[in-house]
């Protein structure tokens, strides 16, 4: 199971109405397919193969997906650059680099205008001090066919990236092949002539200078600090501990239980994902008005990611078909496309509009073709066949029972047992498409309507599937997907229904700069889905709003560790995002029960169930007269005996209302640089705040770190520090000292300690957010490895700045 909400199945939803009105002929007899064939008889078969759809019908599908401009287009590429020049003028580098980026990827293949968009790329990229970067990007501009007029502004960066390098062998090779050029060709003006002969002369003599020293500067070597890998693999679950063991229960399922003691960091899985769609960001289909609404300018995760590894990059490399898929080197594109690009390349806009399930559960079944086709084909004529297979829990579960509890079956006359569901014949939970096969569809739990809207994602897919092979000449050999097109459908479908509840999102920590700081060295970061995944072996834990165990990521890869020591024998726990810090327990409950089908009983749970509990302090309002803490329901009354003041619920929760608005006014000055504003209005808000809410509310945090962020920006790193203490408080309070949380609060509190050269408090603040990050990512983590750095430069010399990312 995941921690992932339902995703949207496209614009369908938004257009139902319009497409009763349209055709309820036709939805009528597709939503009798959708409920006959899933909720009462066992053939799958019939929900993605209604191929009597009309023509009107389909094409009132495929127009929802025309909004999306993922194709190549001429008019798009000087737009983007010019856009790009614009940002490169104002030394917005990173912006200049993603809308050259754009440019690039709506470009075609060998034109002029990929290789200036190359060659643009190349010198914002050189201005980031992306010096390998900048140079693959030269290399692509001349591959593409860079006009010769202009070779020499590339060459001289080029030369400068290699000296910069310490390449100098190929800087000297360069600058010989740049004059030979133009000695054989003499087609500059006297003019630019004489600015290129002073540039050779200069990389002349910075090319002499680096050779001449021997060894005048000491070179700084990085510690690479490698995570751990699993100290002994399972041998019966890939990519899990040897510390961990695979059970099953009638009413529980499959799950893990600790084989031993586990300490609290430990590593329990590491597992790469199966299949991994990025989150695509992209404008969604409607009417578009001029130039810049067409060619959207906005920064997406599908600019700074690699589409198959989820890679963060600049320098895109967009595939040479479309303009939506875009990775973060040749490499990968090749491998995407042998994988599965090559049938989603011409999609593109349809997979958008469907929706990320939809585009999981394609790419699922196109990745399945390549373990054993014939096998997965069987086991999907079983599974039209036989519902029980849909369904683990059934009859096949008592089964399954018999073969844990050491019983035996009979098969041909031998005794056999009865593997556990995704395991092989061996009795191995592996990752892979048998696993993923294997993953509750619950498929008697979800809605009609949910249903309808899989089935009808999945059928629109197979007939523009259909399509496209129908386009393909007689000579090019058809997938296996094409020749089994109904029985990859069930699949798709399956897969649909799966992934409410085990898609698992992949996060990742974004930075965001903010406008008006002085040193333009602080940052904002949050965290962000950045994709949607299935990881087999993750699915296995169970859920607590109380978990045991924390989950981080690396590009595709998903890392479980112990955040709490646990005994040998309890069982394995993750949170599927419902937690008890975050969400009451009635909205746990029913956000458990509409995604995920079950009624949580973990510890905390039971706990908030069975006593009355009080509000916890981050949501707590306080006396305006003695600062107790209010106690009661509609009408609040003071906790202090000595006083007699009472208010009403609703007027407490419209002033809180009121300055949550205030607060969010505070911020967007802080956004746009308006810092004195910012802060003025922030001290104000803090005053109103400390008149009715506890000091601990979270509402008294949020407020004291967008001081902190303010004071950062303004460079008065001890007030920043001071205010962004009690928010560390109130985080503390609400999720625990050892939590993520706190770590990363103590790791921005590090950073504004060793800006401001407290080196005492740097040094003690950075020992506490390691011990508590260590815990949560291992030692490979980006901030633990900034921490190590601090820690040695301020054991070993004066501290230099570094700029709090806050």
């Amino acid at each position: 199971m995941g921690i992932i909400n339902i995703s949207s199945l496209g614009h369908i939803l938004n257009h139902k109405k319009k497409l009763q009105e349209k055709r309820p002929f036709f939805l009528r007899i597709l939503a009798e397919k959708v409920w006959i064939g899933l909720h009462n008889q066992p053939n799958l078969d019939c929900l993605v193969h209604p191929f009597n759809q009309r023509p009107e019908d389909e094409m009132f599908l495929n127009n929802l997906s025309r909004g999306y401009f993922v194709g190549k287009d001429p008019n798009a590429p000087p737009f983007y650059r010019e856009e790009g020049n614009k940002k490169f003028q104002k030394k917005d580098y990173v912006g200049a680099t993603v809308l050259y980026s754009k440019g690039i990827s709506h470009s075609r293949p060998h034109t002029v205008d990929i290789s200036l968009c190359y060659a643009n790329r190349s010198a914002a990229l050189f201005y980031l001090d992306q010096y390998e970067m900048c140079l693959k990007d030269i290399t692509r501009a001349q591959m593409h066919g860079y006009p010769e007029r202009l070779q020499p502004k590339v060459m001289l960066r080029k030369t400068e990236c290699l000296v910069t390098l310490g390449r100098l062998q190929e800087a000297g090779q360069t600058i010989r092949d740049l004059e030979s050029n133009f000695a054989a060709k003499p087609t500059l003006a006297a003019a630019q002539f004489q600015i290129l002969q002073r540039n050779l002369c200069r990389l002349k003599r910075k090319v002499q200078e680096k050779g001449n020293l021997t060894e005048t500067y000491t070179t700084t070597v990085t510690k690479t600090f490698e995570d751990m890998d699993l100290r002994e693999e399972n041998e019966q679950i890939s990519s899990a501990s040897s510390s961990v063991s695979l059970c099953i229960d009638p009413l529980k399922g499959r799950y893990l239980i600790a084989t031993k003691d586990i300490l609290p960091g430990e590593l329990l899985v590491k597992e790469d994902a199966f299949v991994s769609v990025l989150n695509p960001g992209e404008m969604p289909p409607g009417l578009h008005h001029g130039l810049e609404n067409k060619w959207d300018t906005r920064i997406t995760n599908g600019d700074l990611y690699c589409h198959r590894c989820l890679k963060h990059t600049l320098a895109t490399v967009p595939c040479d078909g479309c303009s939506y898929a875009k990775y973060c080197s040749n490499e990968c594109m090749q491998q995407a496309w042998d994988l599965y690009h090559q049938i989603e390349c011409s999609l593109g806009g349809l997979l958008l509009t469907l929706g990320i399930f939809c585009h999981i559960a394609l790419r699922s079944t196109l990745l399945a073709r390549f373990e054993d086709a014939s096998k997965v084909i069987r086991k999907l004529y079983s599974e039209i066949s036989n519902k029980d297979m849909c369904s683990p829990e059934s009859e096949n579960l008592v089964q399954i029972l018999n073969y844990d509890l050491g019983e035996e079956g009979e098969r041909h006359g031998k005794t056999v047992k009865i593997p556990v569901p995704g395991c092989d014949i061996n009795g191995k939970y592996e990752n892979n498409y048998n696993a993923v096969f294997n993953l509750l569809a619950h498929t008697e739990n979800h809605s009609p309507e949910y249903k309808f809207l899989c089935a009808l994602s999945v059928s629109a897919l197979c007939r523009q599937l259909e399509a496209a092979d129908s386009k393909k000449p007689e000579t090019a050999a058809p997938p296996a997907l094409y020749s089994e097109l109904n029985i990859w459908g069930v699949a798709m479908l399956k897969h649909m229904l799966q992934l409410q509840c085990n898609a698992q999102a992949i996060t990742t920590i974004q930075e965001t700069a903010l406008s008006g700081s002085k040193e333009n060295n602080v940052c904002n970061s949050r965290q962000i889905r950045l994709a949607t995944g299935i990881f087999p072996v993750v699915s296995l834990l169970n859920h607590s709003c109380s978990p045991n165990t924390s989950v981080s990521f690396s590009s595709t890869v998903a890392t479980i560790r112990a955040s709490q020591q646990i005994g040998k024998g309890q069982e394995i726990l993750h949170c599927y995002g419902p937690h008890y810090s975050r969400m009451g327990v009635a909205d746990r409950q029913q956000k458990l029960r509409s995604q995920y089908f079950f009624d949580c009983g973990c510890p905390a749970c039971q706990k908030e169930k069975h006593r009355a509990v009080a509000r916890p302090r981050w949501e707590a309002f306080c006396c305006n007269q003695c600062g107790a803490l209010l106690q009661g329901g509609d009408i609040l009354s003071c906790g202090s005996m000595s006083c007699t003041e009472s208010v009403s619920r609703d007027h407490l929760t419209s002033q809180l209302q009121d300055l949550q608005q205030q607060v969010g006014i505070a911020q967007e000055l802080l956004r746009s640089g308006k810092l004195e504003q910012a802060v003025q209005l922030l001290l104000e808000c803090r005053h109103d705040a400390e008149s009715f809410l506890s000091a601990e509310h979270s509402m008294v945090g949020e407020i004291e770190d967008s001081l902190a962020q303010t004071y950062a920006a303004l460079g008065d790193w001890q007030k920043s520090a001071t205010h962004l203490q009690k928010s560390l408080r109130v985080v503390e309070v609400r999720h625990g000292p050892s939590s993520v949380e706190v770590g990363h609060e103590l790791f921005k509190l590090a950073q504004l300690f060793f800006n401001g050269f407290a080196i005492p408090e740097a040094l003690n603040t950075v020992e506490r957010a390691e011990k508590v990050l260590m815990v949560h990512y291992g030692p490979c983590n980006d901030e633990i490895q900034e921490l190590q750095k601090m820690k040695s430069c301020l054991l070993n010399s004066p501290p230099i700045p570094l700029g709090p990312s806050l």
